[in-house]
């Protein structure tokens, strides 16, 4: 997750040309962001992006107060292909986004256990309800609980369902055979335990499934 927003269009170029497919711009990430630089940065990334700027509740980097979250999302949905948004965003602040003319992904996000797949079935029930695709990243503490993951993978349509940490690691490769429409790589540092990197990605998927979208 790159701080300095000069140098994220570039860094975008890079990773699409290394074989992402689609990129996360993390706002949470950026330093000292404004409305005006984000829709700046959001009109110089030539590849199609999710805008995601990610509540420190649900692991993300961002200090400000909710509306000033929300509005800088909203800043950089006017380019962008998604939003990701959280469904445990207040009501009120959600909406701004649902309201929004872009493709919303809804997502949860869990970093200490994984809930049943019971409870997982009404989370993504729910996301499904007000956005495009739902999103659903959690903890494993056994690999039991990784394939919880992969069942519900099995049953969902238009999610993305991820194991995350070491444990997890495989299931982001074998989610997308159950049609996850994207699956989360990384360039440089990750954003999140577990990922690999893009080239390693592509290279699995492109003998396992070879439309998948890397992120």
């Amino acid at each position: 997750m790159e701080k300095n927003i000069k140098e994220i269009p570039k860094i975008a170029t890079e990773y699409t040309q290394r074989g992402a497919d689609i990129l996360e711009i993390r706002i949470d990430a950026i330093k000292n962001p404004s409305k005006a630089k984000i829709k700046e940065l959001a009109g110089n990334i030539q590849s199609p992006f999710i805008a995601t700027n990610r509540s420190s509740e649900e692991g993300g980097l961002f200090k400000g107060s909710e509306k000033e979250r929300i509005e800088l999302l909203a800043a950089a949905a006017e380019e962008a292909e998604y939003v990701d948004i959280e469904l445990r965003t207040k009501k009120e602040e959600l909406k701004k986004i649902i309201e929004l003319p872009v493709k919303k992904i809804i997502s949860y996000h869990n970093f200490h256990e994984t809930p049943t797949l019971e409870r997982l079935s009404r989370i993504v029930k729910e996301e499904k309800r007000i956005g495009h695709i739902a999103k659903v990243a959690v903890m494993p503490n056994t690999i039991k609980d990784t394939l919880t993951i992969l069942e519900l993978s099995s049953k969902e349509d238009d999610l993305i369902a991820i194991s995350m940490g070491e444990l997890g690691k495989y299931t982001r490769i074998i989610t997308p055979l159950f049609g996850s429409p994207i699956t989360y790589a990384t360039g440089g540092k990750p954003s999140a335990p577990g990922q690999l990197e893009i080239e390693k990605t592509r290279l699995i998927l492109k003998e396992l499934k070879p439309k998948e979208k890397i992120v």
